[in-house]
């Protein structure tokens, strides 16, 4: 099912509806500040467990990512140093992949591999679900097939066809991008850029 949502004045009741389906394990494809992206309730397993079957993903070895409202809310779900704090405050929201050492406050299919990493999109729809639904959101860019035409990742009424039978609901928010975010790797002290995407880190 397709929702069009705007970047303010949406109706109330829409994003209730959104906030009930992740609270009730559901799944949802969403625009972001780089590519849509699919997700759930960050502390609900089997949504978690579901997204990486149909993504193909095997989280004993591969990273998997939240979304927060806020850098406060990181503290409970991620190991922040000082100068990371800094690093991220001057960067989020924005188009950055945080990796950082997870703590025992997220599921058990997170402390597989100890780490996490922590979006803060930097989009006002999915920034409203994030802090309505008040617990991290579990996100990961579409499946996508190397021979496939991109706009079945950036359409949001081809990603209906391709996808509106196999999750719960996507949010139309216009045209998505094309590139995904900016991976910084926080997990030995340094910050360290394991790939560039669309953003571009302010070192300070």
């Amino acid at each position: 099912m397709l929702l069009k949502l705007y970047e303010k004045n949406n109706s109330p009741a829409d994003l209730q509806r959104i906030v009930d389906l992740l609270n009730d394990g559901g799944i949802l494809i969403y625009p972001t500040d780089t590519m849509y992206a699919i997700g759930c309730h960050g502390l609900k397993e089997r949504a978690i467990e579901r997204i990486c079957r149909l993504k193909g993903i095997d989280p004993q070895k591969n990273n998997l990512s939240i979304i927060c409202y806020d850098l406060s809310k990181v503290s409970e779900y991620a190991k922040v140093d000082n100068a990371t704090f800094k690093l991220m405050k001057r960067n989020l929201p924005g188009a950055f992949t945080f990796i950082l050492n997870g703590t025992t406050r997220l599921p058990k299919i997170f402390r597989n591999r100890k780490e996490v990493g922590i979006r803060m999109p930097d989009h006002p729809i999915i920034r409203e679900i994030a802090r309505l639904l008040d617990a991290p959101i579990m996100t990961t860019t579409l499946p996508h097939e190397e021979d496939e035409e991109m706009e079945y990742c950036t359409d949001p009424e081809l990603i209906d066809e391709k996808f509106g039978n196999t999750v719960n609901l996507i949010i139309d928010g216009g045209i998505g991008g094309m590139e995904g975010s900016t991976i910084v790797d926080c997990t030995h002290g340094e910050a360290e850029i394991v790939r560039q995407g669309v953003g571009w880190l302010d070192e300070g």
